[in-house]
């Protein structure tokens, strides 16, 4: 069963200045490395178009989504949403078509194009709130693609796992108490947002990791966390938050992981998405993940985890 990919370069024309950890090299260097490993040929690539402001409406704030539209920048300028996350003039084009990616995978997977997907995209959208930009994400894509699915393609139960080391407060902020998601984060604590340690919805598993914490005890958390409260759910899809930064060589976080340990949870979510009502369908979305090198290897993992045969 092919699994999809999707890319597109407008994600690395979006650039928030010299230095910035999320960086246009991130979506380059995983497509170049895919490539070169043989990779890419054995998926099905698929085009995205930008999403709607109907879809970008399902889990934002109209005032916050006419903010962006105005304040949209004309070639040569930036502007600062946040102190961290910035725009430059094809940053609104590159986040309505990271959205519109989710979207898209959602509907080939749903229409049985392919089982599973992964979006090379960016800017991420994890942190993005329903009123605000915050860390390096303007739209939440993964929140917009869970209300897509259950909203326009009529899904009661979509599950979203959040892996990446930094909790995805804007996916929950958005989500929480919504009874047709049900969310896991985890995530690195203390560490930036700072948030997490009380979930906001009882839709939500939260597992904070102590810094310096490895893959042992991710697999020991996941087995008695994430992974039942998924089966009591029973998800028709699972959506996957894919960051790579708690890596043990990310520069902007502490936790061990490495490769194996992304196979590992990518297995996982296989082989729960098989048992359950989603019969196989995950749709990953690109979130964090800031040393090249590693993100692409860890990125290469997850995706010969999608491919991998566990019938």
């Amino acid at each position: 069963m092919l699994v999809g990919y999707t890319y597109d370069p407008m994600y690395a024309r979006h650039d928030m200045g010299e230095g910035h950890p999320e960086c246009p090299e991130r979506v380059l260097a995983i497509d170049a490395h895919l490539r070169s490993v043989g990779l890419l040929e054995q998926l099905a690539c698929f085009d995205a178009k930008p999403a709607s402001r109907e879809d970008v409406l399902r889990a934002h704030e109209p005032t916050y989504v006419d903010r962006v539209f105005t304040l949209a920048p004309r070639a040569g300028h930036t502007q600062q949403l946040d102190a961290d996350t910035a725009m430059n003039e094809s940053t609104l084009p590159a986040a309505l078509t990271a959205a519109g990616a989710a979207i898209a995978a959602v509907d080939h997977v749903l229409d049985g194009s392919f089982i599973r997907a992964f979006c090379n995209v960016r800017p991420p959208g994890h942190h993005a709130e329903s009123n605000r930009a915050m860390g390096f994400c303007i739209f939440n894509s993964i929140a917009i693609a869970a209300r897509y699915a259950c909203s326009v393609r009529g899904l009661e139960r979509v599950a979203i796992v959040d892996w990446d080391v930094h909790h995805g407060n804007g996916t929950e902020e958005i989500l929480a108490g919504d009874a047709h998601v049900f969310m896991v984060h985890s995530f690195q604590s203390p560490l930036y947002p700072y948030s997490g340690m009380e979930a906001l919805g009882d839709n939500t598993c939260n597992i904070p990791l102590a810094p310096y914490s490895d893959g042992a005890t991710l697999r020991q958390r996941w087995i008695n966390e994430a992974i039942p409260a998924l089966e009591a759910f029973d998800p028709e899809l699972i959506l996957i938050s894919a960051g790579f930064d708690a890596h043990r060589d990310d520069p902007l976080a502490q936790l061990k992981w490495t490769e194996q340990d992304y196979a590992w949870a990518t297995e996982q979510l296989h082989q729960l998405s098989l048992r359950s009502a989603a019969q196989g369908r995950i749709v990953s979305l690109l979130e964090g993940g800031y040393n090249l090198k590693a993100l692409a290897l860890s990125v290469e993992a997850h995706i010969r985890g999608l491919i991998a045969d566990h019938h």
